[in-house]
């Protein structure tokens, strides 16, 4: 389905971000795998995949001149991109209200340059490359949160951010349409990773946050996956702009 496409996946080397890579690297697509210092996670995800399908990639999303260096390379390295997967973020358990104003500032600093200033620094890139080629597809991983905030009020940063970033996510869908640039915003709930176990674990374990939801489990990171495969395809453009929940019908809207 996503033969000859070349795509770019950031945050590729754990979670979300690499069932991501290796799904449309199994689909057939040319995959630039991002990570920030976890190459072996980012090398996991291309296991098996031919050589000139799998490019790894380092960036740091952290720094204010990453983002514009990593998609400058990835270009470089490409000759063009078909298709841009935002995923990379962070979380921090702190950060709270009742935080020092020191760990309050840094928390937010923190998330935001990776969740909002870098990414959307990415997205402007993006645009204006797909622009030049008469159209993309970009995929941005928000998160359920942005849509009903968070249950743990530590976490307040991230859903403030991944709102902060959905709304950028809208303004392109609606902004560039004309220009063949559809964007579709997926919103996981409670996806089984790394981020969403030590989540747990900040909500009293594993199995109190899944007694919370509908269908009593976790997300698989490869049903995200599987819809950021299809969002990639270009079969579904009247999507475009779309917040596409994916959490067992434990938030409905």
């Amino acid at each position: 389905m996503l033969d000859g496409k070349t795509i770019l996946v950031t945050g590729a080397s754990k979670g979300i971000g690499q069932s991501i890579a290796r799904e449309l690297a199994e689909q057939g697509a040319r995959v630039v795998a991002h990570y920030g210092s976890d190459r072996a996670g980012a090398a996991a995800a291309m296991e098996g995949v031919p050589g000139d399908r799998a490019i790894l990639l380092q960036g740091d999303l952290a720094t204010k001149s990453g983002a514009d260096r990593m998609f400058e390379e990835a270009l470089s390295l490409t000759g063009g991109l078909d298709g841009f997967v935002n995923n990379a973020a962070v979380m921090h358990f702190s950060g709270g209200i009742d935080d020092s104003d020191e760990d309050w500032d840094r928390v937010w600093e923190e998330t935001f340059q990776v969740n909002v200033f870098a990414a959307s620094r990415l997205l402007r890139a993006a645009v204006r490359h797909f622009r030049k080629r008469g159209g993309g597809e970009i995929v941005g991983i928000s998160s359920w949160a942005a849509q009903k905030g968070v249950t743990n009020p530590q976490t307040i940063g991230y859903a403030a951010s991944k709102a902060a970033f959905k709304a950028a996510l809208q303004t392109v869908a609606t902004g560039y349409a004309r220009d063949g640039i559809h964007t579709y915003i997926i919103a996981p709930g409670v996806v089984d990773t790394k981020m969403s176990r030590d989540f747990a674990e900040s909500q009293g374990g594993r199995k109190v946050v899944e007694d919370r939801l509908t269908m009593g489990e976790f997300v698989p990171p490869s049903d995200i996956a599987a819809l950021a495969a299809f969002c990639l395809s270009g079969r579904c453009r009247h999507l475009s702009g779309a917040t596409l929940d994916v959490n067992g019908a434990s938030y409905v809207r």
